[in-house]
């Protein structure tokens, strides 16, 4: 009996610390998110041979020290002429406030890549990214980010991406 009643009293903690978290009073006073999802279309250049390759972009962002470090980890599947690229990183970020409505991120990290018929691939990514928040509860907004990566493994690979969508704050 005693071992199930702390249990209980652990998990009353438990929901009542939840439950406090996730109060509308606690998220309107600090109004950074505990993770920001991002989802949306990437378009990939790489050169040399200039191929062109689209498809979706996911990633989550938390922050690690408040206005100092944020880490996004993301994936994109990007579709190509006959192949299918699957990427993955890890990006540490600067976050800088523009506005109240206006973030800018400039960070790196590495990443790595695998396409149909090809071994994978390590590099590292460069990113400015831009978050646009047009209501004041930030539960919603749009971002935009551009990425430079350049290949670790053989014929150091260097591509240019694009990617925009939603941004759904997680409180």
């Amino acid at each position: 009996m005693w071992v199930g009643d702390q249990m209980r009293n652990k998990s009353a903690v438990l929901a009542a610390a939840l439950a406090w978290a996730l109060s509308s009073e606690t998220w309107a006073e600090d109004k950074e998110p505990s993770a920001v999802v991002a989802i949306g279309p990437a378009s990939e250049w790489t050169f040399p041979g200039a191929t062109t390759s689209l498809g979706p972009s996911a990633s989550v962002e938390f922050t690690v020290i408040k206005e100092w470090l944020e880490i996004e980890i993301g994936a994109d599947t990007l579709f190509r002429k006959a192949q299918t690229e699957w990427e993955a990183d890890v990006l540490f970020k600067k976050p800088f406030t523009l506005s109240n409505t206006v973030e800018m991120m400039l960070g790196a990290g590495p990443t790595w890549s695998y396409a149909t018929g090809e071994t994978g691939k390590t590099g590292v990514t460069f990113v400015a990214d831009f978050m646009f928040w047009p209501w004041p509860e930030r539960k919603f907004g749009w971002y935009f980010e551009p990425t430079y990566t350049y290949s670790l493994s053989s014929g150091h690979e260097k591509s240019l991406e694009v990617s925009v969508g939603l941004l759904i704050a997680i409180p």
